[in-house]
């Protein structure tokens, strides 16, 4: 994970960049219509950055409507529960 000259958090690539999406996703209780929905390619660095605006990312929506991330996101905290956090 990289820093941009725009401040954002950079990842190398496309799928490190997903993986960091759907974990925010996991790891966060964004409302309906918050928090980032996409990956992108910064002109400024070529990394790759989230995003809260545009189109859902695919797996995100794909997730969300079969109820993975629901999921998910019941094991993270159950997961943290049990660490005491």
């Amino acid at each position: 994970m990289n820093s941009c000259q725009t401040g954002k958090r950079g990842y190398l690539s496309y799928e490190l960049a997903e993986e960091a999406l759907i974990g925010a996703h996991v790891a966060y209780n964004y409302v309906k219509g918050s928090g980032p929905v996409g990956v992108y390619q910064c002109d400024d660095c070529g990394q790759y950055h989230l995003t809260s605006k545009g189109t859902i990312n695919k797996r995100l929506d794909q997730m969300l409507k079969d109820g993975t991330l629901k999921k998910n996101k019941e094991a993270n905290w159950w997961e943290q529960k049990w660490k005491g956090k």
